[in-house]
């Protein structure tokens, strides 16, 4: 299930479910917003530190579902942090299933497009946060406007050569995953769901300064310890670092290896490079060799 496509003009709200807002911060990300031509509305409790690191988890929860129930709103746009899996237990699901808006993080966002997608079918879109918008670039502009202001015609996520083809293979599935830490977490939990006829691509990113290689192989390692990896056919991995080290390239190769699937590395997604955006739910198909991701809707 997609949501209605963006138009300008359109509103998109902002919300908060991993950190609290910088007022400064969060002014010049509505206005360069408002300047591209959408009108913004911010949660109202995106400034909130009730819990003293954080707005309270029905805090944030409220901001969400208050944006789900708002008909003028066509996206929710949030950024990562620490604390978005707290608002899963409080998310009205049955309200975004009747009402589907464009969701759109990434990072700890993860835990929340992963669920929403789980429970609802809704696809949702990893790759860009609200901080995205400080000061975005020509690339991550085509990125937004293809998959969101277009009807979906950025069809799909092609290397120009910078990619590290690992196992090299053409494979097809549906598309999920996220940050290493928030999708290993969410497995074996309430809120993420799997079909065991169904084939899944698999895509997943950390950064060098948040995580060190031993914690990357520990949450891989975590993915492969529970039953869905028996539908997994292929694994794109994220930017990692400027240089990417060959013992991470080693572990994904292991990977690989030992499934037998897909996998490559990318450096188009993640932190600190360029924000392609990868739809959770769509259909995909997978060419580690040419270095080329195809989204079909």
């Amino acid at each position: 299930m997609y949501a209605e496509k963006l138009s300008i003009g359109s509103t998109i709200g902002i919300i908060c479910p991993s950190h609290i807002a910088g007022e400064d911060d969060y002014r010049q990300i509505a206005a360069t917003l408002e300047g591209l031509g959408f009108r913004v509305k911010l949660g109202r409790n995106i400034y909130k530190d009730t819990d003293g690191y954080l707005a309270s988890a029905q805090e944030r929860a409220d901001d969400l579902n208050d944006m789900v129930a708002d008909d003028e709103v066509k996206m929710i746009l949030f950024g990562g942090g620490n604390g978005a899996g707290e608002l899963l237990p409080l998310i009205d699901y049955e309200n975004i299933h009747r009402h589907p808006k464009r969701l759109m993080s990434y990072s700890d966002g993860t835990s929340i497009l992963v669920a929403v997608y789980a429970k609802t079918g809704l696809v949702t879109y990893y790759g860009q946060g609200a901080g995205t918008f400080r000061e975005p670039k020509a690339y991550e502009c085509k990125q937004f406007i293809g998959h969101h202001l277009a009807g979906n015609s950025m069809d799909s996520l092609r290397g120009d050569g910078r990619w590290r083809t690992i196992r090299p293979d053409i494979c097809e599935g549906i598309l999920i995953g996220g940050y290493t830490l928030n999708f290993a977490m969410l497995l074996g939990g309430d809120y993420f769901r799997w079909d065991p006829e169904q084939k899944y691509l698999l895509f997943l990113e950390d950064y060098k300064d948040f995580s060190d290689l031993a914690a990357v192989s520990m949450f891989l390692s975590h993915v492969e310890q529970h039953p869905f990896i028996r539908n997994v056919s292929g694994l794109l991995f994220g930017h990692y670092a400027d240089d990417v080290p060959e013992d991470l390239l080693r572990r994904l190769a292991r990977f690989g290896q030992k499934y037998g699937v897909t996998v490559a590395y990318s450096d188009d997604f993640g932190h600190y490079t360029r924000q392609s955006i990868l739809p959770i739910g769509a259909l995909a198909i997978f060419d580690a060799g040419r270095q080329e991701l195809q989204f079909y809707r």
